[in-house]
């Protein structure tokens, strides 16, 4: 008799509960609702959360592995330099690989574009690759700060049409080479007195004579020309 009580009221018990959920759920129809909406992350947030990426940036540290790196992946060897006088197309040497790699990184990250041939020697050389403007100081914050070794050893003199690397003008007794600026010799038959020095990694092979003309053109203080020479454009070919 105890038995069948007992077992009667937990039935009752169990009804009652049931029809409470099913009540609070009826009285409620929003509740599933809002807590599904709480709890959701919105799918284009998430997908640019797994995007999001610190940029990558070059240093001393890295800069000598990501060079020897990138240069197993460059297939390419020429670069064409539209400038506000003409374009010429440089070739670049396979067996100088970092100064040959840096070059093509910097044309494919737009470094060059907008940037000026600041000096001018005659029948020296044209030197391009910086600028007086705040847009060229920002673009070199962005890719990293970073110097190249020599690599003057190739077999490699400063002929007429040679493109080469000026050292950096930081204590540098190692003569490591300024990443961002290069250099195009016009003396005839050539500078054979950088050999050794700076490290020839290139040679202009169509557009010499827009090389000639930049280099007659009036210069100031500082060899830095008049009127500004731009470089439009930078493209790896």
């Amino acid at each position: 008799m105890f038995l069948k009580q007992a077992a009667l009221i937990t039935s009752i018990l169990l009804f009652f509960l049931v029809s409470c959920g099913e009540s609070s759920k009826k009285n409620n129809p929003n509740v599933e609702h809002k807590v599904a909406k709480t709890d959701s992350i919105p799918k284009d947030e998430a997908v640019l959360e797994e995007k999001k990426e610190e940029a990558f940036v070059l240093t001393e540290e890295n800069a000598i592995d990501f060079f020897f790196n990138y240069a197993k992946e460059v297939k390419e060897d020429k670069v064409k330099l539209t400038t506000s006088m003409g374009s010429f197309t440089v070739q670049l040497y396979d067996n100088v690989p970092y100064h040959k790699a840096n070059f093509i990184y910097l044309a494919r990250k737009g470094y060059f574009n907008n940037t000026q041939f600041h000096r001018v020697v005659k029948d020296f050389i044209i030197q391009g690759g910086n600028s007086d403007d705040k847009e060229t100081s920002k673009k070199r914050r962005l890719i990293g700060r970073y110097l190249l070794p020599p690599d003057a050893k190739k077999g490699y003199k400063h002929h007429r049409g040679t493109i080469s690397m000026p050292s950096s003008e930081r204590n540098n007794p190692h003569k490591l080479a300024s990443p961002y600026e290069f250099f195009i010799v016009v003396t005839k038959p050539g500078s054979y007195h950088l050999d050794g020095s700076y490290t020839p990694f290139g040679r202009v092979i169509e557009g010499m004579d827009v090389v000639d003309a930049i280099n007659n053109v009036p210069v100031g203080d500082g060899d830095w020309p008049w009127q500004n020479i731009y470089i439009l454009k930078a493209e790896v070919l």
